[in-house]
């Protein structure tokens, strides 16, 4: 382990600044399956799966920070209508890409832009209520 990180930590970690640090970390949590808390008082760290993603309020001279995300999730379409249901803009519903991830991309009410994505193998379910 490198001495100049925290363990279990990935040498980098993408940040979000938004002026809703609780309502971003939720949806986080709701829609993704993350785990961590809402820290009032310092950045929150949100782990999905083996990644860590901070979010954190302006404080200071830090201006609110849009993201790009990729995240890989085990049911795309799944995961596609749990956020659908949290009222995201849709930019992409789910569709199978040629190189093979079954890929859909959402705006949150916080202007970041998902896509989530899962690796096909073989035959793709469609998306079922």
């Amino acid at each position: 382990m490198d001495p100049f990180r925290p363990e279990g930590w990935p040498r980098v970690v993408p940040r979000i600044v938004t002026a809703d640090v609780e309502g971003l970390v939720e949806f986080i949590k709701q829609v993704f399956d993350a785990e961590g808390e809402y820290l009032a008082d310092r950045p929150s760290t949100l782990r999905i799966g083996d990644s860590l993603v901070m979010i954190s309020n302006g404080g200071g001279a830090r201006e609110f920070l849009h993201a790009f995300l990729y995240v890989y999730v085990p049911d795309v379409d799944r995961c596609y209508r749990r956020a659908a249901r949290l009222g995201v803009t849709v930019v992409e519903e789910p569709v199978t890409t040629p190189y093979g991830d079954r890929r859909a991309t959402i705006r949150d009410r916080w202007n970041n832009l998902w896509q989530i994505a899962t690796r096909s193998t073989g035959t793709v379910a469609g998306p079922s209520s």
